[in-house]
């Protein structure tokens, strides 16, 4: 059974890296009718979602009624974005759940299943408060990027998979302590293959202070 799961994330895996995610979005979700309001983001990290979630909060909270909380809801995307990214949800108090919203006949809205893979982790790591309901899955695994070479063997242009040579470990550790979670999640996930996911347990979530099951 482990391994008919393990050959599964790696197809679905391989489904994600050939289609690429829609970059993340924000919208305003109403918990109740007339009642708090709270963000639900959505979608991939990429370079400009730092800044978009700002300028988002600032446009938005005006109207006095929207309390910090983050719904969190994403694939993964840039490292150094998702750590950034983690840091604005730090400096605004920000709560972050692993979920995303659907709405019900009652107009009212219900929370379900979140996910919060790859680098997503690194902003989950930046809320004040981080929950992770038992329904939704947080999975990690080896950071990497590309760049694209001229290869005169290979007769054109050849993109390459890279991975860290230990600088970015150093980052990474230095910023999950900061934001009061343990580094052995970091090693964990640099020393799993890129090719798949470890998905982290409740035993995983509490001994390494990731967060808790409720809010």
């Amino acid at each position: 059974m482990k391994l008919i799961k393990t050959v599964l994330l790696a197809l679905c895996l391989a489904a994600a890296s050939s289609a690429r995610a829609e970059e993340m979005s924000f919208r305003v979700i109403d918990l109740n009718s007339g009642g708090p309001q709270v963000i639900a983001a959505q979608g991939e990290i990429g370079e400009a979602t730092p800044d978009a979630f700002l300028a988002f909060v600032r446009e938005n909270a005006r109207g006095g009624n929207l309390h910090g909380i983050v719904l969190l809801d994403s694939p993964g995307g840039k490292v150094v974005a998702s750590m950034e990214l983690g840091q604005a949800f730090r400096k605004l108090g920000m709560a972050v759940i692993v979920a995303r919203p659907a709405a019900d006949r009652s107009r009212t809205m219900a929370l379900v299943s979140g996910r919060c893979y790859s680098a997503c982790v690194y902003a989950l790591m930046g809320g004040r408060k981080r929950v992770i309901p038992a329904q939704s899955s947080v999975g990690v695994h080896r950071m990497f990027n590309y760049s694209t070479n001229f290869d005169v063997a290979e007769g054109g242009f050849v993109r390459e998979r890279n991975l860290d040579d230990g600088g970015m470990l150093k980052t990474l550790s230095r910023y999950a302590a900061m934001m009061g979670v343990s580094t052995e999640l970091v090693k964990l996930a640099e020393r799993t293959s890129p090719d798949r996911l470890y998905m982290l347990t409740s035993a995983d979530i509490a001994r390494w202070r990731l967060g808790s099951r409720k809010l």
